[in-house]
């Protein structure tokens, strides 16, 4: 019951951190000149950023695929309200 109660809490928390997030990336990309070039530079960054850290022995692989996947699912949010 306490490993369900911090689970649950956890995903609480990644929830709000990644809707927030990406509130701030939409806003920050959608001032830019060009907003989709802003969004690419933000999710390949991020992508690099991964990459580097998890190239790192001991990495869980697992990890690493989930966290690409979500800078997929940020980029795709970000993009939505972008203008093309």
């Amino acid at each position: 019951a306490d490993l369900k109660r911090e689970i649950s809490e956890l995903s609480g928390l990644s929830l709000a951190t990644g809707v927030i997030l990406t509130q701030l990336l939409q806003k920050i990309a959608s001032r830019e000149m060009n907003p989709q070039g802003a969004a690419t530079t933000i999710v390949t960054n991020a992508r690099a950023a991964i990459e580097g850290f998890t190239s790192q022995a001991g990495s869980d692989p697992v990890m690493k695929a989930r966290a690409l996947e979500a800078v997929k699912q940020y980029e795709d949010q970000i993009r939505s309200v972008l203008p093309i």
